[in-house]
């Protein structure tokens, strides 16, 4: 066949490192990581010497320029696989130099526009990517298709870093969408047109260990913003779907098994579009440790950070009634803490879920990642009336507990945290235990939970529907003002806060 070059080319110094012509048509592209900022000069000045013993087709810079090193007709060095080599064009990316070797935006859309040209030059209509290596090097592309390999299959190598190997999917997606459409897969201004992102198709070709080092980065950056620790998210991640790999990730990237419709549903920050939906059976473990199948909507999100990123809005914002669902999640540094709160409000059915938690945690060393009290600003509580009302302030906590005992001495006063959220009410004088029983109550809300006793600190049973129900003794107890009410049927106690009474 006659060979071309890409005229995207902005800078040419070919390298004496190559074997010469192909002895295999083009029918793979191996993106790879430099491993640093480099120029399009810089990295032909490194080709160009003999003892590097290494080269690649083209390289991308990290202004976006590209260069070519070795003309397509030849086989580069740089797969540390000559049969890979002589069937691919390797293309290095300009790289941060520490994992997980990320790419800035204009490399990764360069890197789509190169593709999408190499493709069409070499009569290809379709870029694939399988995810892993033995059904790759089995599979013989098709006359116009074009198959994704990388370095790290062919030796003890990261490359291409677990940054783009997590949008290996992703690139063949829009390159393939942009052959079809006629486009270079850009839009000419941000970057590619859809959505960008990491896909969770990305995980199926990882192993665990591998997963769990390409997403660290991620919870980081969540724990960040939110407060809610990494270790904690990361092993919800990890139970939930299965390394990124469970069906429900791999089709509609949702990580943590987040249904459209969840108890508490009014909470703000939320990326999901209200809309998209993967329909699919999950199994639902009953208090009697029994399991029971059902069909259930689950959200769709584009793209693993948004996953990530609704997951902790729901665990900050999800209320009881009007109470948060999951308080003092947000800043606890415990992770056996934290996932015990996460149990308590009810996330999961599972009788184990904290006992599993805490065993990945530990297995992983996930705590890793969690951000360090030195880099997590202060989030103070503040003890005031009203959150409005600043002259009322009594004083500011970097404690939680300490704030909470301010507005126990302080009657009429509450705990607000740094967004001005009520988090804690002190309890009013406790109800009588002679309360004049029995009495009617009506449930209005579909979430309030039914425990085990009179309080926060036992265990939650199921959540109660919303009717009228027989209060048949009242006792006072953690996490309720106006008391718990012991459930005629036996089933377990309600917190008053959220009933209505209808008699006497």
């Amino acid at each position: 066949m006659a060979y071309t070059n890409s005229p995207m080319v902005a800078y040419t110094k070919l390298s004496p490192n190559h074997s010469g012509q192909r002895t295999h048509s083009i029918d793979r592209i191996t993106p790879h990581c430099v491993v640093g900022q480099c120029t399009a000069e810089g990295l032909g000045e490194w080709f160009e010497k003999t003892s590097t013993k290494a080269s690649s087709n083209y390289g991308i810079d990290k202004d976006g320029r590209i260069g070519l090193y070795v003309e397509e007709k030849n086989r580069s060095w740089c797969s540390s696989s000559s049969a890979n080599d002589q069937r691919a064009i390797t293309i290095e990316c300009a790289s941060d130099t520490t994992e997980p070797y990320a790419f800035r935006d204009i490399v990764y859309q360069t890197l789509i526009k190169l593709c999408v040209d190499i493709c069409k030059r070499n009569g290809k209509n379709k870029l694939l990517w399988l995810g892993d290596k033995d059904k790759t090097l089995n599979y013989e592309p098709k006359s116009g298709e074009m198959i994704l390999t990388v370095h790290r299959w062919f030796a003890n190598k990261s490359c291409p870093g677990n940054w783009m190997f997590a949008r290996m999917g992703d690139l063949a997606e829009k390159v393939t969408a942009a052959l079809g459409s006629g486009t270079d897969g850009t839009d000419g201004k941000d970057g590619p047109t859809t959505t960008q992102g990491t896909q969770a198709s990305a995980f199926s070709g990882l192993s665990e260990a591998d997963v769990v080092k390409s997403v660290g980065t991620l919870f980081t950056a969540d724990q960040k913003k939110t407060g809610i620790l990494a270790s904690v998210s990361m092993a919800q991640f990890i139970l939930e779907s299965g390394y990124g790999k469970s069906e429900l990730a791999q089709n509609a990237n949702n990580l943590f098994g987040m249904k459209c419709s969840l108890s508490g549903n009014t909470w703000s920050g939320s990326t999901w579009d209200g809309k998209s939906k993967y329909t699919k059976q999950t199994k639902e473990q009953h208090t009697d440790g029994s399991y029971e199948t059902i069909t259930a909507d689950f959200r769709r999100y584009p793209c693993v950070e948004d996953s990530i990123a609704d997951h902790s809005a729901y665990l900050l914002g999800a209320k009881n009634g009007s109470k948060l669902r999951y308080e003092g999640l947000k800043g606890c540094t415990d992770y056996k803490k934290a996932v015990q709160i996460i149990k308590d409000g009810g996330y999961a059915t599972s009788l184990t879920y904290v006992e599993n938690l805490c065993s990945i945690i530990e297995r992983w060393n996930l705590t890793q990642y969690d951000v360090k009290e030195s880099e997590t600003p202060i989030a103070w509580y503040r003890v005031r009336k009203t959150w409005a009302d600043s002259k009322s302030q009594k004083g500011a906590f970097k404690i939680l507990e300490n704030a909470k005992k301010c507005a126990d001495a302080n009657p009429g006063y509450s705990v607000f945290d740094v967004d001005g959220v009520n988090i804690y009410t002190p309890k009013t004088t406790a109800p009588a235990a002679s309360a004049d029983v029995p009495f009617l109550v009506k449930v209005s809300i579909s979430d309030l939970n039914i425990r085990k006793g009179p309080g926060t600190d036992y265990d939650r049973t199921q959540f109660i529907p919303v009717g009228i129900y027989t209060i048949v003794e009242v006792k006072s107890g953690k996490g309720s003002t106006a008391g718990w009410g012991r459930l005629k049927s036996g089933v377990g106690w309600i917190s008053l806060d959220f009933c209505t009474r209808v008699n006497g």
